[in-house]
C-alpha cells in the first residue's frame, strides 16, 4: 500500500520536512529546504546542562528556551552566518525549532525527514529507531552520511520503513554546492529513489548521482584518493606545499583551492576520518594499503594542526610585526612553516595559456616528460584515473555518474573519464602499460574493440561506455547545452567575445565569451548585429551563456587605458555604442529574455535590464556596481533605474499602472532614494531572490529555482511572449525627481560624508549620480525623454573618468581585484 502511495506522489507533493540534527549539515539542509518553500522543523536533543548565560537569567533544564537551545541557536545563526545558507535571511520564519523529547510526535505530520546527526552508526540507528516510532506510513526518511554502511543503519526497522529510506548525502555548504549522493538499500523501493531524484533536483536546484552503498560513497572516494596520491607525491618528488597546488588547481582545470588548500578547508582530522572509514570498512587488502594514515597528516593532527579550523595546517597566517597578515607554508621535513615562494616554470605558463580545461590538461600532462613538474602531474593524475577506473560497477554504475559527482562535488571542471578522452585516451593508456601499471580489463577491452574515447558526441547526444557498450547520456527535457548546439553547428553569427546561437523553435541565444565575458566592442557588435538578425528571422532572442559568470561588466582595462591617454572623444564612443546597443535590445520587435547566472555586474546588469523579463538562477548576484571603481552606471543603468522608480510610484506614462491614480511627483522621492542607495554603495544581492529586496528587479522578473534548465525556461518565456502577441515598448517620458529631488539626495551624500562614512570622491561620485537619477535641474514631476537621461549618464561618467582619484580605482581593481576606498 505504501509503495502504490509513493508511485503517486511528486516533489511538488512534499511541502513539509524534518531535520534532526542542527550541527553544521543538518542546520545547512534545514535552510536549504527553506529555501525551496518547505514548511522545516529542526530538532535537536535536549541539553544536559545549562550555560552560564541561562544560570544568570534563572532558567532551568525544564525551560523551553533551555530545551530547544540548540536548534534556536542553529536558526538565530541562520541570518548572520557568512555564506548564508538562506536565500533571504527572513526565511528563518519558514523554520520551527524544538528538541526530540517534546516534539517527535510532529514527525507524523511530515512528508520528508532528514536525519543529519553525528557519524556515528549507534547514534543514527537510535535516532531512526526514534523517528520510526514517530513518522506515518509512507513518509520519506533519509540520512545525511558522507560514507557509513546505509542498510547497516536500517538494520532493526521494519519493511514499510526500509523501503522508504536511503540516504541523501549533501555536499557542504549544501546551498551553494550542487552535488546530492542518493544511495538506496537494496531495501528501498526504486520508486523512492526516483521521487528522492526529483526532489533534489527541480525543488532543490541540485545535481543527483546514485551511488552503491560503499564506503564513502562516489566523489568522498575518488577525492580523497587523489589528495592521498598528491600527499604522497609531493613528498616523492620533492615540491613544496605551493608547488603541489600551483600544479593541481586551475592548470589542471581544478578550483584554486587545489590539494592542500582544499585540505585545510575540509580539516585534517576529517580526512583521517575519512581514511579510517574506507580502511575498516574495505575487505580488500590492497584497498585498505592505499588508504593507510599518512605519517605526516597523524602528525599534523597530533600537533592539533587541523587546517582552517585550528588556524593551522599546510599554510596558516600570521601577522608581521606591522600588523599585516601574510600565509605561510609547511616544510615536510621539519614541519615549520615558511614564507610562501611564488612558483613559475614553463610548464605552468603553457597550461595557464591555454583556452579551457581539457587545453590546460593536454598542455601540462603533455609537457616534457624530463621535468619534474610534469612528471609530478602525470603521476598523480595516472593514478588517480585508474583508480576511477577500476571502481566502475563498484561504487557507481558508469563512467559519467563519477564524472559529474567529481565535477558537482569538487568543483572540477572535467570528470577523471572527461579527462582521460581530453588526453587521448589511447596513447595515455599506451604510456600507463609501458610504465608498468595494472590497466582495469573493461577498458583494455573497450580499446581492443576499436574505441578511442569514453564519451562520444552525435547529433546533439552525448553517449558513454556503460557495460561494455555506449549508452546515451540522458538529457532532461529542460536541460539546453549551448556547447553542444554549438558543436552540432548551430551557430548563426559571432565575433571574438559572442555567438548567436539556434536553440530551436526559431529563437536563438546570444553568448558571451570575452574573457571574464566582459563587455567590449565584440560583444556590443554582436548585439546590434543579433538584434537585426532576430528582427528579420526569428521569434525571440534569449541572452545566456555557460561561463563561470554572466558578465563581469564591462571592458574596464579599455576604459582606462583611453581615459589615461586623454582620449575623451574614443571614451565618448565607447558609452554611446554601449547606450546605442541596450537601446536596440529594448526597441527589438521581438521579445527578450535575459537569463544570468552568477556573477552579473556593472554591464552585465545594463545588458539585462533592456529584456523583456529577466530570469535570474538563485545563486545570482546582481548589482550595479560601478561606483566601487569610481564610475556611475551610464550603458543605460541608471535611466533604467529612474524608469523603475517611476512606475514602482504609479507614474508610469506608457501604460495604465496598478494603483496609479491619484499618484502624485512627491511619490517619486522614496523610490528614487532606494534605487540611489543601492547603487551608490555598490550593492551586491547575496542572491537572485535578494536582488528584487535591493530594488533592482521589476514585477514580471523571477527567479528559478534550477540553474540548469535557465536557457530553456527562458526559451519558453520567449515563445510565451511572441504567441501572446508581442509589441516592442514604447519610449518612456519618465517623471523625474528633478532638482528638489536631487536636493534630498545631496542632504544625504552630505551627511554620510560629515560622519565620516565616505570620502570626498565617494561624494563626488555619489553627486553625480544623484544628477543623473533625479533627472538633472528640470522641475520635480517632469516628463523628460530616455535620451535625455542617457546624455546625462554620459556627462556624468565622461566627468568621473577625468579624475585622477577614479583612474587610481580602476587601476587597483585590475591590479588587485578589489575596490580601493580613496
Amino acid at each position: 500500500m505504501s509503495i502504490r502511495m509513493t508511485q503517486r506522489r511528486t516533489a511538488a507533493s512534499v511541502r513539509s520536512a524534518a531535520v534532526i540534527g542542527s550541527g553544521v549539515m543538518g542546520a545547512g539542509i534545514a535552510a536549504h529546504l527553506a529555501n525551496s518553500g518547505m514548511r522545516v522543523l529542526l530538532l535537536d536533543v535536549v541539553p544536559r546542562t545549562l550555560t552560564e548565560a541561562e544560570e544568570r537569567k534563572g532558567l532551568t533544564l525544564d525551560d523551553p528556551a533551555v530545551r530547544n537551545r540548540l536548534a534556536e541557536g542553529a536558526v538565530a545563526g541562520m541570518a548572520k552566518s557568512q555564506p548564508a545558507p538562506l536565500y533571504d535571511s527572513a526565511w528563518t520564519s519558514r523554520i520551527r525549532p524544538g528538541n526530540l523529547t517534546d516534539d517527535l510526535s510532529l514527525l507524523g505530520d511530515t512528508d520528508w525527514i532528514v536525519e543529519a546527526v553525528v557519524e556515528r552508526l549507534d547514534v543514527k540507528r537510535e535516532v531512526l529507531a526514534a523517528i520510526e516510532s514517530a513518522r506515518r506510513p509512507g513518509t520519506l526518511v533519509t540520512t545525511n552520511t558522507s560514507g557509513l554502511s546505509v542498510a547497516a543503519m536500517a538494520e532493526g526497522r521494519s519493511k514499510e520503513f526500509r523501503e522508504h529510506f536511503a540516504a541523501t548525502h549533501f555536499f557542504n555548504p549544501p546551498r551553494y554546492m550542487k552535488l546530492v549522493e542518493i544511495v538506496p538499500t537494496e531495501d528501498t523501493a526504486p520508486e523512492v529513489t526516483e521521487l528522492l531524484g526529483e526532489l533534489c533536483v527541480s525543488r532543490l536546484g541540485k545535481g543527483v548521482v546514485v551511488a552503491r552503498d560503499t564506503p564513502n560513497f562516489i566523489a568522498n572516494r575518488i577525492g580523497t584518493y587523489g589528495m592521498l596520491v598528491t600527499l604522497a607525491d609531493t613528498i616523492r618528488f620533492g615540491l613544496t606545499v605551493e608547488e603541489a597546488d600551483a600544479l593541481t588547481g586551475p592548470a589542471m582545470g581544478r578550483p584554486k583551492t587545489a590539494t592542500f588548500r582544499m585540505l585545510d578547508l575540509v580539516g585534517l582530522d576529517t580526512l583521517l576520518h575519512v581514511v579510517d572509514n574506507v580502511r575498516e570498512r574495505s575487505e580488500d587488502e590492497a584497498e585498505r594499503d592505499i588508504f593507510a594514515r599518512p605519517q605526516v597528516l597523524e602528525e599534523l593532527v597530533g600537533m592539533g594542526r587541523l587546517g582552517e579550523k585550528s588556524g593551522s595546517g599546510f599554510y596558516r597566517k600570521r601577522k608581521d610585526a606591522d600588523g599585516r597578515s601574510r600565509i605561510e607554508s609547511l616544510r615536510f621535513g621539519t614541519l615549520e612553516y615558511g614564507p610562501q615562494v611564488k612558483v613559475s616554470s614553463p610548464v605552468l605558463d603553457a597550461a595557464k595559456a591555454a583556452k579551457g580545461a581539457a587545453a590546460k590538461a593536454k598542455a601540462l600532462l603533455g609537457a616534457n616528460p624530463q621535468d619534474r613538474y610534469a612528471q609530478f602531474a602525470w603521476s598523480t593524475v595516472k593514478q588517480t584515473l585508474l583508480y576511477a577506473a577500476f571502481q566502475v560497477g563498484v561504487i557507481a554504475e558508469s563512467v559519467v555518474d563519477i564524472d559529474r559527482a567529481m565535477k558537482w562535488g569538487f568543483n572540477w571542471e572535467l570528470g577523471p573519464f572527461e579527462l582521460w578522452d581530453a588526453i587521448g585516451l589511447r596513447s595515455s593508456v599506451a604510456r600507463m602499460s609501458e610504465e608498468g601499471e595494472s590497466i582495469p580489463e573493461w577498458v583494455e577491452a573497450w580499446l581492443a574493440a576499436g574505441n578511442s574515447s569514453f564519451y562520444r558526441i552525435s547529433e546533439q547526444k552525448r553517449f558513454f561506455v556503460s557495460g561494455g557498450g555506449l549508452r546515451e547520456e540522458r538529457q532532461e527535457e529542460d536541460v539546453i547545452s549551448l556547447a553542444a548546439l554549438k558543436e552540432d553547428g548551430r551557430t548563426v553569427l559571432g565575433t571574438s567575445g559572442a555567438s548567436l546561437i539556434d536553440i530551436g523553435d526559431d529563437v536563438v541565444c546570444l553568448e558571451f565569451h570575452s574573457p571574464n565575458n566582459a563587455i567590449g566592442g565584440d560583444i556590443l557588435s554582436a548585439i546590434r548585429q543579433s538584434s537585426a538578425e532576430v528582427s528579420r528571422n526569428w521569434r525571440g532572442l534569449v541572452l545566456a551563456n555557460e561561463g563561470r559568470n554572466f558578465c563581469v561588466g564591462a571592458n574596464l582595462m579599455l576604459l582606462l587605458m583611453e581615459a589615461q591617454a586623454g582620449e575623451w572623444e574614443e571614451v565618448e564612443d565607447i558609452i554611446r555604442f554601449f547606450q546605442d546597443s541596450m537601446l536596440r535590445l529594448k526597441r527589438l520587435d521581438r521579445p527578450v529574455v535575459a537569463a544570468p547566472h552568477r556573477m552579473t555586474l556593472g554591464g552585465g546588469v545594463e545588458a539585462c535590464l533592456p529584456a523583456d523579463v529577466i530570469l535570474l538562477s538563485p545563486e545570482t548576484y546582481f548589482g550595479l556596481v560601478e561606483t566601487g571603481v569610481g564610475l556611475i552606471p551610464a550603458g543605460g543603468g541608471c535611466k533604467e533605474a529612474a524608469i523603475m522608480a517611476m512606475q514602482r510610484a504609479g507614474l508610469s506614462s506608457s501604460a495604465a499602472t496598478k494603483g496609479s491614480a491619484g499618484a502624485s511627483p512627491g511619490d517619486l522621492q522614496p523610490h528614487v532614494n532606494a534605487l540611489f542607495e543601492t547603487i551608490a554603495l555598490a550593492r551586491t544581492s547575496t542572491s537572485g531572490h535578494d536582488a528584487a529586496k535591493q530594488g533592482l528587479l521589476r514585477p514580471q522578473d523571477r527567479v528559478l529555482v534550477r540553474q540548469d534548465a535557465r536557457i530553456a525556461e527562458a526559451k519558453r518565456l520567449v515563445l510565451e511572449l511572441d504567441r501572446a502577441g508581442y509589441a516592442a515598448p514604447e519610449e518612456e517620458r519618465v517623471a523625474v525627481a528633478g532638482r528638489e529631488g536631487k536636493a534630498v539626495l545631496a542632504m544625504g551624500v552630505h551627511a554620510m560624508r560629515l560622519s565620516g562614512h565616505i570620502s570626498d570622491h565617494d561624494a563626488l561620485i555619489a553627486g553625480k549620480l544623484a544628477h543623473v537619477l533625479a533627472g538633472g535641474d528640470v522641475r520635480q514631476g517632469a516628463r523628460v525623454s530616455e535620451q535625455y537621461l542617457l546624455d546625462l549618464e554620459c556627462e556624468a561618467f565622461l566627468s568621473l573618468c577625468g579624475e585622477s582619484k577614479t583612474q587610481e580605482r580602476m587601476s587597483h581593481m585590475l591590479t588587485k581585484g578589489k575596490p580601493l576606498r580613496n
